[in-house]
């Protein structure tokens, strides 16, 4: 089988195996979507390494959230279950903008809200802080959710204006039915979330679907990577922004805005709402970032075996 084989600047050796010709990872019944050979996600030598990758993932997640404009403020995080302790997670810390965070950043802390630093290799600064409200949602997902690798949320402006309208996406656009029957509506607008009841009610709502839109207040998703959280929050913020348009269009020229039906919607879904599918479009995103920074995982370039 071939692969990418690559040693990172820190001294971590992964490999980047590809498909045997098949469309979708082992996990996913395989279509004919496209021919040829195929990435697929890292698998690594030892918990060490992966956990110096994901961390240099979600630095480049969170890059990747703040040069798209998905921050607020203070608001927004995206957390990634941690290889060597499954029962904590790395987070973006509190005061610090998406679009400056490095892997030396971020904080590793369990489900009791301890930063743990010191097993982390990291020290205090003046960026050591945790935000409450991000422990809250994502500390109830990942103890609830073992399927669950990544989560993000963020206040982006469609998400934000649509969740604001009570109600799911409708299956309007292809891309759009990637969340048919697979997103959530959580109602309940509680203030900022600085309860554990409220993490665990939005953890609820979410049950084992890979997102919701959290009424007056944005959008939240849930996968088995980085790059399909990643992939699959872009998505949702477009399909919010493309319904907000569609549906004003549709109203100021007295029609209606057509939707694919619901059989059509559940088996377009089941191709582009899948976890691989969502992998091997977010990975894009991170092509693109390493191109623009020039700073890569791997110190050397990597060469197809």
């Amino acid at each position: 089988m071939g692969h990418f084989d690559a040693r990172s600047a820190t001294g971590v050796r992964c490999k980047m195996q590809n498909t045997n010709g098949k469309s979708d990872f082992a996990d996913d019944p395989p279509r004919n979507s496209f021919r040829g050979k195929a990435p697929r996600p890292p698998v690594f030598e030892t918990k060490e390494e992966e956990r110096e990758w994901i961390k240099f993932r979600l630095a480049q997640a969170l890059r990747i959230f703040g040069n798209r404009g998905y921050d607020e403020g203070v608001a927004g995080h995206i957390t990634v279950r941690d290889p060597i302790r499954p029962d904590c997670f790395w987070v973006n810390p509190f005061g610090l903008h998406f679009r400056l965070i490095q892997p030396s950043d971020l904080l590793l802390v369990d489900h009791a809200g301890n930063i743990l630093d010191e097993e982390s290799g990291q020290k205090d600064g003046p960026f050591r802080l945790l935000n409450i409200a991000a422990f809250m949602i994502h500390s109830s997902i990942h103890a609830a959710r073992p399927d669950v690798m990544c989560a993000a949320h963020s206040h982006s402006t469609y998400g934000k204006a649509f969740s604001a309208l009570g109600k799911m996406l409708d299956p309007i656009s292809q891309d759009a039915c990637a969340f048919f029957e697979d997103h959530a509506l959580y109602t309940q607008y509680n203030g900022v979330v600085l309860d554990e009841l409220e993490g665990q009610a939005i953890t609820a709502a979410i049950g084992s679907k890979k997102a919701a839109i959290l009424q007056n207040h944005g959008l939240l998703v849930a996968t088995s990577s980085i790059e399909a959280t990643v992939h699959f929050y872009i998505a949702m913020e477009r399909a919010c922004q493309v319904q907000l348009l569609a549906d004003t269009a549709a109203k100021a020229s007295g029609t209606h805005t057509v939707h694919i039906n619901s059989a059509q919607a559940r088996e377009t879904g089941k191709l582009v709402g899948k976890q691989s599918s969502g992998w091997f479009s977010g990975n894009m995103e991170f092509m693109v970032l390493e191109r623009e920074e020039n700073v890569k995982f791997r110190s050397q370039s990597v060469a197809l075996k």
